[in-house]
């Protein structure tokens, strides 16, 4: 008998909802910070304003690294294991962070990000975690509730970056203070959750599809290509959004509130897209959210008014939220048991591989191809194109299939 079935209303299921909820609103509040904050102090202390995104870039460099070990250590000691490594990577990493600030040291800085990308990583599967005890029927809605609980980082984060970027002498040190404050609280979480380890194989026990053989299957591989493009796209904007408004004439407060939209809307519409998924399906919506983040592009490129950075980044975050959601959705439902974590790894292996190849352009394509802000921020935006439409066309090759096939 499965461990479902002997909880056929969910009940565990909603319980560690709950936890990973309040999790992803807690410990997640760090993310924001960060990106609030990452390139602007990167900014401060690099010699070259081209590296000024290279310290959100080592963040999610390290959430690459990590992401199969992490995905290993859960799969056999369990996820509550994994998250407590997480919590203490991002407190470890700010701690750096906070010390590079104080010493003027872009290399300590750096190494500060490269450790909080351990802690990204971890966060990552707070969506798995989610369906690990949820049945079939409540998997989607157990995803997305998890990912509604960042509605309440989007608040948590920008408004504690308000309060703390200037609150001290050195620029920044508080916030990057108040980042392993969160992380030493949000830990004590995981106590509560309710998820058990995995069950060790028999020898003779079915071992699943190698790697290759899981990439070849076309839905894994379709699942893997929408949540890459849908997350390295939702970065490669969101990185240069604060460079974009401040170099455009506004204020870091400004940024901050357009981060908050931006955060907002895309975990606002998680209360509801587990509903959509259930209803028409999940390439459909996997596709709306392709279409949405080429509209944010759109609005982008149409100006560069106060107003545009806040409708492009709404409509980022909406259309983030569809494509990932959808595609994590499509992946939980395409793989065994046994082959959990190591599909799990690598889809997280390969979402931020393509998340760090775009934090690394964006830097790049802001400050470095033009020479003004305008221009950086049409680069960035024109450079979503030719990835839409691969993830577009994929999706259509999947759902043209024979489903015999």
């Amino acid at each position: 008998m499965t461990d479902i079935a002997l909880h056929p209303d969910d009940s565990r299921a909603k319980r560690n909802v709950a936890v990973l909820v309040a999790a992803q609103a807690i410990l997640g509040a760090q993310m924001p910070m960060i990106f609030v904050v990452g390139g602007l102090a990167g900014q401060s202390l690099a010699s070259n304003i081209c590296f000024a995104t290279l310290p959100i870039s080592l963040i999610v460099l390290g959430s690459m690294l990590s992401a199969t070990p992490i995905s290993h250590l859960m799969q056999r000691y369990g996820r509550r294991t994994g998250f407590f490594i997480g919590a203490g990577a991002g407190a470890l990493g700010g701690a750096i962070g906070a010390y590079g600030l104080y010493t003027a040291s872009f290399p300590i800085f750096l190494l500060g990000s490269l450790i909080t990308g351990t802690y990204m990583s971890a966060q990552g599967f707070y969506r798995f975690a989610a369906a690990d005890t949820a049945s079939d029927a409540f998997r989607a809605k157990a995803i997305s509730y998890v990912m509604a609980g960042g509605l309440l980082s989007a608040v948590i984060g920008p408004q504690l970056v308000k309060a703390t970027s200037q609150a001290m002498v050195i620029p920044f040190l508080g916030t990057y203070l108040a980042v392993i404050a969160l992380n030493i609280a949000g830990a004590f979480l995981f106590l509560l959750l309710d998820i058990p380890k995995p069950p060790q194989p028999a020898v003779d026990a079915p071992h699943g599809r190698t790697r290759m053989e899981l990439l070849k299957t076309p839905r894994i591989a379709v699942a893997v290509i929408c949540a890459t493009v849908s997350y390295a796209l939702m970065n490669l904007v969101m990185t240069s959004t604060p460079l974009a408004v401040v170099g455009c004439g506004f204020d870091a407060g400004n940024a901050a509130d357009v981060v908050t939209a931006h955060v907002l809307a895309m975990y606002i519409p998680s209360f509801f897209t587990g509903h959509l998924i259930a209803r028409f399906g999940v390439e459909k919506i996997v596709a709306i959210g392709l279409v949405i983040l080429a509209g944010a592009g759109a609005v982008a490129l149409n100006g560069v008014h106060l107003e545009n950075f806040f409708v492009a980044l709404i409509l980022l975050g909406i259309g983030w939220n569809f494509g990932f959601i959808g595609a994590t959705t499509m992946l939980a439902g395409a793989h065994e048991p046994q082959e959990r974590g190591r599909m799990q790894g690598l889809n997280d292996l390969i979402v931020f591989g393509g998340v760090t190849f775009a934090s690394l352009s964006s830097g790049g394509l802001m400050n470095c191809s033009g020479g003004t802000p305008e221009a950086g921020w049409t680069a960035v935006n024109l450079a979503m194109a030719p990835f839409l439409m691969l993830a577009g066309g994929a999706l259509i090759w999947l759902t043209l299939r024979p489903k015999e096939a």
